[in-house]
């Protein structure tokens, strides 16, 4: 529908009660002159709402729903870019409780010790955790402008086949690493990241480079003036940015301007998304690390299905400036790595209040892990179990040997199938403008999933009825703190465990790790075989844990010995 029929539905919708907009357009010419509002109108718009009033309520209201759509178009004429933050902000804690994470600085205490004797192989090196990088870069058997060189050689020989990179900025990355080789010859080392090269999502600003957002409307936009925070940060840290690394359009799936990106294990199936580049790029060893991003999944989804790991942050703690606004108060910036041990060294990177984000929190970091879990509780619903498989099933049991004590955990008796049309109504209004100048029609993914028909959709959604969403969520912030009480962290499925929903709009942390492999045909975005009759391919199949606000060290240190007693972490893609 892309005529004068739906600019004037889009026009009515943005009135206080949206669903007006319901109306045919044939309908719309016989009731009203096309810019007025009539009790007609508003009788077909009911059924949008679930609502019904009398012929003496809708007479009454057509005054002050003129008066509305006039207040509307007044606020479409003020210029409002994506970083553009509401005034009301989202932050995790409650009220009335103690979060000792948030109350002081720290600096990570994990140590790179110089580890001599590096393989012949580049592959090797290549796959590598960046703990051996590091260990090898200070031993002299490497330098970063030699690791510099082999992932851009890999990137160069490997990505025509998976398109997990928009951007390859191969001469600010090598000048990054002879700058950090210079550093370390005269004896200032940065700590763990010094001389790594890693892999940015597209939708974080880099000088030299265009941010694309994955999106066609904005493929061909200007160049960045500044680096967004979470480059300051690393650059600051030693990293050494490759490049920007392909995400979903707009932060949604796989599909971007120029390809589908590819699962290095099965390249004949999508990565899933968002952060869909990044987790190829790690699982086909053309990083030492990536920078990802998770809004309801989109950190999940790739590590499980490319097989690596990733930290989703507790919400507010790592800075999002610079970077494109899907959810203003869902938004989480994450590390991306083959090790869950090297997700602390880059977390420790990146994290830290920035007044440039609205949503930023004080709050500290430093990766210490542990490994005597005698006295730690383990939440797990045996429930779980109905719908797990094989691979989750002896990752659970490896769990239970690792010396902590499993209890019992439930999730809240809350719906969570509200809560996304927070997150629908929030990414209508940052791509606003696309709906309205129809350049939603650019887009490559026009399915009914994508965000042209979402971006549509959530505006017959009442703003009473968005309120209500977010008092919904903060009973589920109230009840996801109490089903915590006690426990240290919660194991389970990524997804059929239902935690992916309401932890992300609660804040909470989480992290994905891969558990083992799995005989797959090629599937769809959302895991539906696309072929009933191709030959399977053997496919990494991931966990996840999720733990308190701010206990992202806990989820680290139980991860990282989970990983060690899998032993799965380490095989690669036959690329």
């Amino acid at each position: 529908m892309k005529d004068t029929t739906r600019r004037n539905l889009l026009k009515v919708g943005a009135a206080g009660i949206s669903g007006m907009a319901a109306l045919s357009g044939r309908a719309a010419a016989q009731e009203t002159d096309m810019t007025g509002i009539s009790p007609g109108t508003i009788s077909s718009a009911e059924k949008l709402l679930g609502v019904e009033y009398t012929d003496a309520e809708r007479e009454q209201m057509v005054s002050a729903l003129e008066d509305q759509l006039s207040a509307i178009q007044q606020l479409r004429a003020v210029d409002k870019p994506n970083t553009l933050a509401p005034a009301q902000t989202f932050d995790p804690r409650l009220p009335g409780l103690d979060y000792p994470a948030a109350k002081a600085s720290s600096v990570t205490t994990a140590s790179i010790t110089p580890e001599a004797g590096i393989p012949s192989d580049t592959a090797d090196i290549a796959f590598a955790p960046l703990t051996k990088l590091a260990g090898w870069i200070r031993s002299g058997d490497l330098t970063s402008r030699q690791l510099t060189d082999i992932y851009l050689d890999r990137i160069g020989q490997l990505d025509p086949k998976l398109h997990a990179w928009i951007t390859v900025m191969p001469e600010r990355a090598r000048a990054e690493a002879d700058a950090m080789d210079a550093e370390l010859a005269a004896g200032n080392d940065r700590g763990p990241l010094h001389g790594i090269p890693y892999g940015l999502k597209d939708l974080f600003d880099a000088i030299g480079a265009r941010t694309t957002w994955g999106a066609k409307p904005y493929s061909e936009g200007e160049l960045a003036a500044a680096d967004s925070a979470a480059v300051r940060k690393l650059k600051d840290a030693g990293a050494v940015l490759l490049g920007k690394t392909s995400c979903g359009a707009l932060a949604y799936g796989d599909i971007w301007y120029g390809a589908v990106t590819r699962n290095p294990f099965d390249p004949r199936e999508g990565s899933s998304g968002s952060s869909a580049g990044s987790a190829s790029a790690v699982a086909a060893g053309l990083c030492g690390f990536a920078i990802g991003t998770e809004t309801l999944g989109s950190l999940v989804s790739p590590s499980h299905r490319c097989g690596g790991s990733a930290l989703r942050p507790t919400f507010g703690r790592v800075s999002r400036a610079g970077g494109m606004a899907l959810c203003w108060s869902l938004d989480k910036v994450g590390p991306m790595a083959r090790s869950v041990s090297d997700l602390g060294h880059v977390l420790a990177a990146i994290n830290g209040y920035d007044a440039d984000d609205a949503g930023s929190l004080q709050s500290s970091f430093g990766f210490q892990p542990t490994t005597d879990f005698s006295g730690m509780k383990i939440g797990f619903d045996d429930a779980w179990l109905e719908t797990a498989g094989d691979v989750e099933k002896a990752a659970f049991l490896e769990a239970r040997r690792l010396g902590a004590t499993f209890v019992r955990f439930k999730l809240p008796d809350l719906p969570s199938a509200p809560l996304p049309q927070q997150l629908l109504a929030e990414a209508a209004a940052a791509f606003e403008e696309l709906t309205l100048s129809n350049r939603d029609d650019d887009m490559v993914w026009q399915e009914d999933p994508a965000w042209p028909n979402s971006f549509r959709a959530i505006r017959f959604v009442s703003a009473i009825d968005l309120i209500q969403v977010d008092r919904l969520r903060r009973l589920w912030m109230r009840a996801m703190h109490e089903a915590f009480e006690g426990i240290d962290l919660v194991i389970g499925p990524n997804f059929s465990s239902g935690m992916l929903t309401p932890t992300n709009f609660t804040g909470h942390p989480s992290l994905v790790m891969r558990a083992g492999f799995q005989d797959t045909r090629p599937r769809s975005i959302f895991g539906q075989p696309q072929d009933e009759t191709a030959a399977t391919a053997r496919t990494p199949i991931a966990i996840s844990m999720w733990a308190p606000l701010f206990q992202e060290n806990t989820l680290l240190s139980f991860g990282a010995a989970l990983e060690d007693a899998l032993g799965v972490a380490g095989e690669r893609p036959s690329l």
